[in-house]
């Protein structure tokens, strides 16, 4: 969530190293700019970024995902995380690895 703004949303998340990767088909894709940022993970690889764009407020590189991940992450291909003002809510499944009823 951003500035009260829902930006994706999904039944289930992956959880990762404590941050949620969201499904690609849960963004809300209008409020998502690809960013030229990049970084490397050592097992997950190679980030890419994207910007978040709310209410004319831009927060950039608030997103990563992993197009071309390791064998080792291959579940979070392509989900997308989140950082720096973004707020994940939800509800936690307790028997499961992943977060139920996420939004961010």
């Amino acid at each position: 969530m951003r500035n009260g703004t829902v930006i994706a949303e999904a039944p289930r998340t992956v959880m990762v190293e404590g941050n949620h990767y969201f499904p690609p088909e849960s963004l809300r894709r209008e409020y998502f700019v690809e960013s030229g940022r990049r970084s490397l993970c050592f097992w997950k690889g190679i980030a890419r970024y994207y910007d978040v764009s709310v209410g004319g407020q831009t927060n950039p590189d608030a997103a990563w995902y992993y197009p071309k991940p390791s064998p080792l992450a291959r579940r979070i291909k392509n989900h997308v995380a989140f950082w720096q003002g973004i707020v994940v809510e939800g509800t936690r499944e307790p028997t499961q690895r992943g977060g139920a009823g996420s939004a961010a």
